[in-house]
């Protein structure tokens, strides 16, 4: 097989799945998208240590990530993750293209289940368009909220966990924002489903004009070769199989989602002449090859990528079991006691970062001459669960010089380690 310019097209990249003697995708791809919307439908339910494995806190503000939870103060590490996170979504565009678009794209995945759905129902699928008996539209569109209903519920499960939004959605205890949230998703999936489906990937997504972008030599493409046009009996199959009604013999098309219908329906026609199929997916429009991927772009975007991925992974296994802040509580002064002492009334906050429920106390000490203070209220046998952060109201007791003195205040566990440490400025008072 020769190419416009001369060279050889490598045969097509395919995942296989017999049926005569061409392969079929179909199976491959119903079977992706499958598992990946049970993966994203599950996801909110697993736990690792009684802590879910991806979920944002609102009322904690932290984000549970796979076993770590990582505190609004801990910006810098969300920040590598979603940097992390762009350049992996980059890397893959500009190898895969618009796979993502037809495997595994949210919004593909609804479309084909509407359009299934209509054909149980026995209404004509043409385009865009549904048509056939009202009653069977009315069922449809019935489907169509709890799917609606479904997909604004499961949005929310990264947010409140499942078991308690259940509960309080049944009990009518749900957070108004979280009902509003639930309503507003749940209308948009339904029109979505009942009026748009392809027209959002054809007219609407943003990300199609983007991936024409990072299209190059090494972009794996749907392609029907120039070489092959001269074998095409211009049946038109892999025209109306097309869920975005464009024609692949026309070249590359932005509008092309690369989900491999158009490929399946021209293997199924040529099956029947014992032939092989026109169309199949090559790495680049002019066909280079898999060895097209290793070229300066990509292998910077990997190197950018698995560089972030292992700061990310470092930098969450090294930071600190526990931290530690303290602030003079400003509810109460403090205040010279009759013995001379002095009496300082503090705000702790214990954030305690593994997954597991935890032990601690706290202690002081001057920093000018090392000497041990006393701290009076519920200091000792902190307990804090996994990944939560506890508020401890405390008075320390410092000798009355006349002038300032910083003191340190440490954070210890159980074992009598040392987990963190900030300190204090502590003014006199001259008032008793």
């Amino acid at each position: 097989m020769s190419s416009p310019k001369g060279g050889s097209i490598p045969p097509p990249f395919n995942l296989q799945a017999k049926t005569g003697n061409n392969r079929l995708l179909g199976p491959y791809r119903r079977s992706f998208q499958w598992l990946i919307s049970l993966l994203i439908l599950l996801l909110p339910w697993a736990h690792v240590d009684s802590v879910s494995l991806l979920r944002v806190d609102f009322t904690t503000l932290s984000l549970h990530l796979f076993g770590a939870t990582l505190r609004i103060e801990e910006l810098y590490l969300l920040l590598l993750f979603s940097l992390a996170l762009a350049l992996f979504f980059l890397l893959t565009t500009l190898i895969f293209g618009r796979v993502w678009c037809g495997w595994a794209c949210p919004q593909t995945t609804l479309s084909d289940l509407a359009e299934w759905a209509a054909r149980k129902l026995k209404l004509k699928v043409s385009g865009f368009r549904l048509a056939g008996a009202v009653w069977r539209k009315a069922l449809l569109h019935i489907f169509f909220l709890m799917v609606g209903l479904l997909v604004a519920s499961n949005l929310l499960w990264y947010f409140i966990e499942p078991e308690r939004f259940f509960r309080q959605l049944f009990h009518g205890q749900l957070h108004p924002v979280a009902l509003g949230t639930l309503i507003v998703i749940t209308a948009t999936v339904y029109f979505d489903l009942a009026f748009l489906r392809r027209i959002i990937c054809r007219d609407f997504c943003p990300y199609g004009r983007f991936q024409t972008v990072l299209v190059d030599t090494s972009t794996l493409v749907l392609h029907l070769p120039a070489t092959e046009a001269p074998r095409c009996i211009k049946c038109g199959a892999c025209v109306r199989a097309c869920p975005m009604e464009i024609d692949i013999r026309r070249g590359y098309q932005i509008e092309c989602i690369n989900c491999g219908r158009c490929l399946d329906a021209c293997r199924r026609v040529m099956n029947k002449r014992k032939e092989p199929g026109l169309i199949g997916y090559y790495f680049g429009i002019n066909g280079e090859g898999p060895r097209a991927i290793f070229n300066p772009r990509t292998l910077l975007l990997a190197s950018g990528f698995m560089a972030l991925s292992i700061l990310l992974v470092c930098a969450i296994k090294l930071r600190p079991e526990a931290t530690l802040k303290v602030a003079l509580s400003h509810q109460v002064a403090s205040r010279r006691l009759k013995d001379g002492d002095q009496v300082s009334f503090f705000n702790a906050w214990i954030n305690n970062r593994t997954t597991t429920k935890a032990e601690y106390h706290l202690s002081a000490e001057d920093q000018g001459n090392g000497q041990k203070l006393v701290l009076k209220g519920p200091t000792h046998g902190i307990i804090v669960d996994g990944g939560q952060n506890q508020k401890v109201d405390f008075v320390l007791l410092t000798p009355f010089t006349g002038e300032e003195s910083r003191v340190s205040f440490r954070l210890i566990a159980k074992d009598g380690s040392k987990l963190a440490e900030t300190d204090a400025l502590i003014t006199p008072r001259q008032s008793r």
